[in-house]
């Protein structure tokens, strides 16, 4: 079989997509009350350099990912031990996501919809699209990314047209000092979705122009932390920071306040189509990550794997809660901290370490050789 390959167009619609995600459905920064804005655009500043970490870890080989990475820094049986880690993470993460849109779908959107249909639903999408392929779900990306582009813009239009921006609602700036908004910045801003970036260490391999993709990496973070900083100051806007902070769709809730002339309103399809494809995207970049995995640990192409794994990530997507307040509470307080901060930065900085030491070594063997 022909080997994928990801544009860089494709790729700068992925990590747009992926960023917004889930990003988008239960808000971002908003335990910064009024300088939420300022949380996520921080945030995106600092999520830049761990991407571009990633992006350079996986400079050193561009053609082998994130598990035959771990491979060439340990042994194998370590990397396959670890594999297995990131494996039942990246897929739990997919599960989460996914979640998250089906607890907003079923709560406002679809109240008397099972969650069970709802998951079903998109998790044939999603098995469908990965089963054509990575390059199938980057076509799917680049097509309705644009899409997503303006219909936010015109999000953002139509609530200031309705009168719903208020200034005092994100006065004044920095009031508390820039102690409190640390806190909320470390870790849980930066885990999601900047951390996550880590599946796309997968993705990478894949690329047509690899030398290329730096410049385009920096452009899709910044560009999606501009949305993510826009989004959350839109929110802040509208609802105000303490009604922000506690609604549990804030997006959505923003936008049922659009009413333009009895004429432009309830136009709660377009932010739906904005969560949709973040969620779609982001969940298939962590579930490919998980099946590389697979591939990798038991030398059998991921296709084989998909429909079981689909299986098991629709019932556990069903299972992980028992509503959206425990979601909510298990993603906050629980997996910050046991799962992310290891995964994420800990074991990367010791494979970029062991990396920048073998690459040292091997140069000064190459020296003392040619002198010799």
């Amino acid at each position: 079989m022909m080997k994928e390959k990801i544009s860089l167009n494709q790729l700068l619609a992925l990590i747009i997509g992926f960023n917004l995600g889930s990003s988008v459905v239960l808000g971002i920064g908003l335990n910064g009350k009024q300088d939420a804005w300022v949380v996520v655009l921080v945030s995106s500043i600092i999520g830049l350099a761990i991407v571009l970490a990633y992006h350079y870890l996986h400079s050193f080989f561009p053609e082998k990912n994130l598990y035959e990475l771990m491979e060439y820094c340990f042994n194998r049986p370590l990397a396959i031990f670890l594999s297995f880690v990131y494996i039942v993470y990246f897929f739990y993460l997919a599960a989460r996501v996914i979640r998250d849109f089906i607890e907003m779908t079923s709560t406002i959107i679809m109240p008397n919809t099972p969650i069970e249909v709802l998951t079903l639903a998109i998790m044939l999408a999603i098995a469908y699209i990965l089963f054509l392929g990575i390059e199938v779900l980057g076509r799917t990306t680049e097509i309705f990314t644009p899409y997503s582009i303006i219909f936010f813009v015109l999000l953002a239009i139509f609530l200031y047209a309705s009168r719903n921006f208020t200034v005092e609602n994100i006065t004044p700036v920095l009031s508390n000092g820039v102690k409190p908004l640390m806190k909320v910045i470390f870790p849980y801003e930066l885990v999601r979705p900047y951390g996550q970036i880590i599946a796309f260490n997968c993705v990478f391999p894949l690329l047509a122009n690899f030398k290329k993709s730096n410049n385009v990496l920096i452009f899709g973070i910044i560009l999606s932390g501009f949305f993510l900083t826009v989004a959350t100051l839109v929110v802040t806007l509208s609802l105000g920071s303490n009604i922000a902070s506690r609604a549990t769709f804030p997006l959505l809730s923003a936008t049922r306040l659009i009413a333009i002339g009895e004429f432009i309103e309830r136009i709660d399809a377009i932010t739906v189509f904005i969560i949709l494809l973040g969620i779609l995207v982001k969940s298939s970049v962590f579930i490919f990550a998980g099946l590389k995995g697979l591939e990798y640990v038991c030398k059998i192409p991921y296709r084989s794997f998909t429909i079981p794994i689909m299986c098991i990530i629709t019932l556990f997507t069903v299972f992980i809660a028992r509503g959206i307040s425990d979601h909510v509470l298990e993603g906050f307080q629980v997996i910050p901290y046991f799962l992310n901060l290891p995964l994420q930065f800990f074991i990367p900085m010791i494979m970029l370490f062991i990396l920048l030491v073998k690459k040292a070594t091997s140069k000064g063997k190459t020296t003392y050789a040619s002198k010799n």
